[in-house]
């Protein structure tokens, strides 16, 4: 058997894929690296933003059952990648930090916010990297499954926005010329 699972590409990731959204059909029983390895199938010119250094679970880690997605049939996934570029400058890397307790209890927040709002949502996961992000790897990424695609899409979308507003997390672009000689 397999459900639907809707993919959704920002920044670099979104210029490479050729769009911002799309949905795949997944097996039911899948690890957290063969969905990965189903984006790829679906991409294969433009593997290099899938490549992940770090995982905020194991690459083996079994994604809800069958019996979870016959209750929430539609999953969305947000991955936020590094761009090269930012207001006309070249980026060779991001660099997060973060007061991480703070930041952890302000997550833990958009967490409950969203089972609040949207009551159908079932897992939620939300993680962002710290330290050096190099162009085209992922420094956040957000899933949400609900039974419907809509509260999935705005409860992702939630997430991402109050994340940026609330979360303390600051990011530096790092370029190869960032002055301009006199």
């Amino acid at each position: 058997m397999r459900c639907q699972v809707s993919v959704l590409y920002f920044a670099r990731s979104a210029e490479l894929a050729g769009l911002r959204c799309e949905s795949l059909s997944v097996p039911r029983r899948i690890t957290a690296r063969q969905l990965w390895e189903e984006i790829v199938r679906a991409h294969p010119r433009s593997t290099c933003f899938l490549e992940i250094s770090s995982w905020s679970c194991s690459p083996e880690t079994k994604l809800p059952s069958s019996h979870q997605l016959a209750e929430a049939e539609s999953a969305q996934v947000l991955l936020g990648t590094t761009r090269n570029n930012f207001e006309g400058k070249k980026v060779i890397h991001l660099e997060y930090e973060a007061y991480t307790s703070m930041a952890e209890t302000e997550i833990k927040k958009i967490c409950r916010d969203v089972r609040q709002k949207w009551p159908s949502i079932k897992h939620i996961a939300l993680h962002h990297r710290l330290g050096v992000v190099p162009i085209t790897e992922a420094s956040v990424i957000i899933a949400v499954s609900s039974p419907h695609r809509a509260e999935s899409l705005e409860a992702v979308m939630y997430c991402i926005n109050t994340l940026k507003a609330s979360v303390p997390i600051w990011k530096k672009e790092t370029g190869v010329l960032w002055y301009k000689k006199e």
